[in-house]
């Protein structure tokens, strides 16, 4: 049964110094193409394993609201014909401040979307400038308020850490600012520097004033103090929610559960198999045309592989990985299977197990990556 389908729209009209995402600049593309191709995968999904119970459906990007407001109607339309989602489910689009007209937000609202999901970044009108984007501060309030007369009550904001040339001093001013917006969810990253990104290129050749592991240290500790002190709950290492508003959607990756992937460069695990799309349009739009998945690769997930995924993501939450659920679905206790590296990560205090669940500790928070991997090719 798989209860959550993720959308990809590659469009952008400016692309970001640090992203890394499948996308392309919107000028010249042929959107309109790229919507019937969407249609023919989800007929081809639905065909092929049957129409599923969908709990969340996530539309996300590239910019999804960077397509015309016809063009934002007639991807809700598709949705709601070929996936049939039901009243009550989550169902988001992520959005760009300053990108969302009043005519955008009513073909969303009146389109089934429930949810918005703005990449803000930061309230630094200075500091948006320098990572390449193009809103300013002013722009996330009037996005918002403009959303909320609309009928809006499920927004989430993105804020990055960590920037070249951020201060502890300015992400404090960023947080106080993010809170007068009064929205329901905060999803907190720090800044990830990949490969093919302008980002990365300025690295090697010395000039990106990254503030360093320390100074990230006490960005990230400064963001759960604030967020707790306002009535965010944090639920996983990143994401934090008034209480009732967890992104059902990332829900679903940490519990390691089924999805479907649509789009050009979405990823998709499905009947135990994690399969990727082709990238590039012209790629992703030729198989459709013939009745054929546009699949760049597939892979058959083993059980050694489901039981290691099981780990590391489930310690992504709060409430962490679930020692009875666990062996239920793969008959082994989890502490006897990890044995060593658990006994190893307890000694470490990352990791304590509490009420029938292994999670990490406040320290393990900040060495995150460092307990998932322990858990990765651990198994023979």
């Amino acid at each position: 049964m798989i209860q959550a389908a993720y959308i990809h729209i590659p469009f952008c009209e400016h692309i970001c110094h640090y992203c890394d995402f499948n996308k392309v600049y919107l000028k010249g593309q042929p959107v309109d193409e790229y919507l019937d191709a969407l249609e023919q995968e989800m007929k081809l999904t639905i065909e092929t394993y049957g129409r599923q119970p969908l709990s969340t459906i996530f539309v996300g990007g590239g910019t999804p609201t960077s397509l015309s407001a016809s063009q934002l109607e007639r991807l809700c339309e598709m949705i709601q014909t070929e996936l049939q989602p039901s009243q009550k489910i989550e169902y988001t689009f992520e959005a760009n401040p300053g990108d969302l007209t009043e005519d955008k937000l009513k073909a969303l609202y009146n389109g089934g979307v429930n949810r918005l999901s703005f990449g803000v970044q930061s309230f630094n009108d200075e500091l948006l400038k320098r990572i390449g984007r193009t809103h300013k501060a002013k722009d996330v309030f009037s996005s918002i308020d403009a959303a909320k007369k609309i009928g809006f009550e499920n927004i989430s904001v993105d804020l990055i850490y960590s920037l070249p040339g951020q201060t502890l001093q300015d992400f404090k001013e960023t947080l106080a600012t993010a809170f007068q917006l009064d929205i329901q969810h905060y999803s907190g990253y720090s800044l990830i520097i990949e490969p093919k990104t302008v980002f990365y290129n300025l690295m090697r050749k010395g000039k990106l004033p990254v503030p360093g592991e320390d100074v990230e240290a006490n960005m990230y500790s400064l963001l759960m103090e604030e967020m707790a002190k306002h009535g965010f709950e944090q639920y996983e290492i990143s994401n934090f929610a008034k209480p009732g508003f967890e992104s059902r959607h990332n829900i679903t990756y940490w519990n390691n559960e089924e999805y479907f992937g649509i789009g050009a460069g979405s990823h998709s695990y499905v009947a135990g198999e994690r399969r990727a799309n082709f990238g590039p349009l012209k790629k992703y739009m030729e198989p459709l045309d013939k009745g054929q998945f546009p699949l760049l690769e597939q892979h058959i997930v083993t059980t050694v592989e489901k039981m290691e995924e099981e780990m590391f993501l489930g310690l992504r939450k709060n409430l962490g990985v679930d020692l009875t659920t666990f062996e239920s679905k793969y008959n082994i206790n989890p502490l006897q299977l990890f044995d060593k590296e658990i006994q190893d990560l307890i000694k470490r205090n990352l990791i304590v197990i509490e009420d029938n669940h292994l999670r990490l500790t406040n320290s393990g928070r900040f060495l995150g990556n460092e307990v998932f991997q322990s858990f990765i090719a651990t198994l023979d």
